[in-house]
């Protein structure tokens, strides 16, 4: 496969994310400071650094950009508070357009905060997140809805990130997932991906991609048991995609079901976000190859990538390419890394 002249077209690509547009927070601790509290002698965390980054619909951004695509810009709903403000210096740095994210104040920004043992380096206490648990306030519902229509024919990738836990409180509501599967039944020639962690069943006419937990789950609410190819017709007449981790993904299409191999690791460091940069470079290679299956290939390795670095991780489009090279020639993963450190 020709991956560098596919990769030298994603600067052509548009790609509009819709969804929940988060906050990663990564707050490192260090146990030795961590001392009862004088006043209520309640135990502490002493957080002495934190790094943030984009999450959930964000970190599908932050992956676009990273690959090369020409125009990356964000829709989604954040509070009127320090970590909106973050979340919004953090995207503009990455290139990323947040100009149709709508701010309110009778929400807060959707926030993970992640506790890091600094002796350790491991994530090893409770994280504590900033939801949203109450239906949208109606005038933010609205507005998003409107920037949408105002916005979507200016791209020609759009991708759903319906990454909220809780029944109500994410982005996507039930009236923006009609405007959604709207949008994508009358323009066939745009490509609607999904991706949602706990409703994926309730999208209609776009491409579904789930992860295997997602699918299975989503299926046995529908059917009563594990059915892709009733699952994807559920959808709508598109094709699914549902990701297995080491065992690849498959491709699930009106009449076929294949598997789609993992592009090999060296060492699994750690496996957050790993849907999100494969749905990052699912989008960018099937606008300019036209080809799902290579798509999907392309987002294994996207995703490769991306699990070998801590945190939500990016790949850029060099380091996919060189990845690439070493695998078509036979090399071996432990051939990369030595290349990579010898650089």
């Amino acid at each position: 496969m020709k991956w560098a002249s596919l990769v030298d077209k994603f600067k052509t690509c548009r790609v509009l994310v819709v969804g929940d547009i988060c906050l990663d927070r990564w707050c490192h601790y260090d146990p030795r400071e961590s001392e009862p509290s004088r006043e209520t002698k309640i135990p502490r965390l002493g957080i002495v650094s934190t790094e943030t980054t984009p999450g959930a619909g964000g970190t599908v951004a932050n992956n676009l950009a990273s690959l090369g695509a020409g125009h990356v810009a964000v829709l989604g709903a954040i509070g009127q508070d320090g970590f909106g403000f973050e979340l919004e210096r953090i995207l503009a740095a990455q290139n990323v357009d947040y100009r149709l994210l709508v701010a309110s104040p009778r929400m807060q920004t959707f926030t993970y905060s992640k506790l890091i043992n600094v002796s350790t380096g491991k994530e090893d206490r409770p994280r504590f997140d900033f939801i949203n648990n109450r239906p949208l306030p109606s005038e933010v519902e609205d507005q998003l809805i409107a920037n949408f229509h105002k916005a979507y024919e200016g791209f020609d990738v759009i991708v759903a990130a319906d990454q909220a836990e809780t029944e109500h409180g994410g982005v996507i509501s039930d009236a923006f997932r009609e405007v959604i599967a709207d949008v994508a039944e009358r323009n066939p020639g745009k490509i609607v991906i999904a991706d949602s962690r706990a409703r994926i069943e309730r999208f209609r006419n776009t491409i579904a991609k789930a992860n295997r937990e997602e699918a299975v789950t989503a299926s046995k609410k529908l059917f009563g048991k594990i059915d892709y190819q009733a699952l994807r017709s559920a959808i709508g007449n598109r094709p699914m995609i549902v990701t297995e981790g080491p065992r690849g993904a498959w491709l699930v299409e009106e009449r076929s079901k294949r598997r789609i191999p993992a592009a090999p690791i060296k060492q699994l460091v750690d496996h957050c976000g790993a849907g999100d940069s494969f749905a990052a470079g699912l989008a960018l290679a099937l606008r300019v190859s036209g080809d799902l299956e290579v798509a999907a290939r392309f987002g294994t390795l996207v995703s490769s990538i991306t699990i070998e670095k801590r945190g939500t991780g990016t790949a850029t489009a060099a380091e996919v390419l060189e990845k690439a090279r070493f695998l078509e020639n036979g090399r071996s993963e432990e051939d990369l890394a030595a290349s990579s450190a010898v650089s």
